[in-house]
């Protein structure tokens, strides 16, 4: 792709697009899957009562359900490990190309060109792009939690895991910022366009989880 475009700036921007389009059916499948979930809340609260104090039952009843409902509540997951692959790749690259590009000086120079304010690649950028990174994670965390991609859904007996979420909301942003500030710009640039992709599937999803429920509400009407 670098052959083609002849900047490495610009070819981790398209790399970030090409991902994030080809997760689009897996979060859409994710945010579709959770907003079918108040259906079968009565079901996970009867559960729930009825085996409170048996664990293993509990578990495997709660399994049950979630298989005949052809529901996953892990199916959120794989995206976010394509993510953690294509970072920690990224992170190895750009750490020491040599590992990875051999004698190919072309690539090794591509490797710390430089982007836009940013002199190389390969560098971490002090603060504009951290911040940048922090703000974009910030909301794009915040539109998932709202839509219930990442577990803001209300479920019984799981408040614990909810204030948890909560809490990153805040806490992971400033994760990234001090991430980004010692990690190479990089790295940076692919999260930041990430998170600000995700922002625009999140206001995607928002409109579908709408949808659902117009669909939902005009079924218990035509009931």
């Amino acid at each position: 792709m670098y052959d083609l475009v002849g900047n490495y700036g610009i070819t981790l921007v398209i790399l970030t697009l090409i991902i994030k389009m080809a997760l689009y059916p897996l979060y859409a499948k994710q945010i579709k899957s959770t907003a079918n979930m108040s259906k079968i809340q009565p079901k996970m609260q009867e559960i729930q009562r009825k085996y409170a104090n048996d664990k293993e039952m509990l578990n495997a009843k709660m399994a049950e359900l979630y298989k005949e409902e052809n529901f996953n509540p892990a199916g959120g997951c794989l995206p976010m490990v394509v993510q953690m692959i294509v970072i920690f790749g990224l992170f190895a690259l750009l750490r020491n190309p040599i590992q990875y590009l051999g004698s190919s000086s072309d690539m090794l120079f591509a490797v710390h060109s430089s982007f836009l304010w940013i002199a190389d690649l390969a560098q971490p950028d002090k603060w504009i792009l951290p911040i940048g990174a922090g703000i974009a994670t910030y909301f794009s965390f915040s539109m998932s939690q709202s839509n219930g991609a990442m577990g803001a859904t209300s479920t019984p007996g799981m408040g614990g895991a909810e204030g948890m979420m909560k809490s990153m909301k805040y806490t992971f942003p400033v994760m990234i910022v001090l991430m980004a500030r010692s990690y190479p710009a990089g790295l940076a640039i692919y999260w930041f366009f990430s998170q600000v992709i995700q922002i625009f599937f999140n206001l995607r999803f928002r409109k579908i989880r709408e949808e659902l429920k117009g669909e939902k509400k005009s079924r218990k009407k035509g009931k």
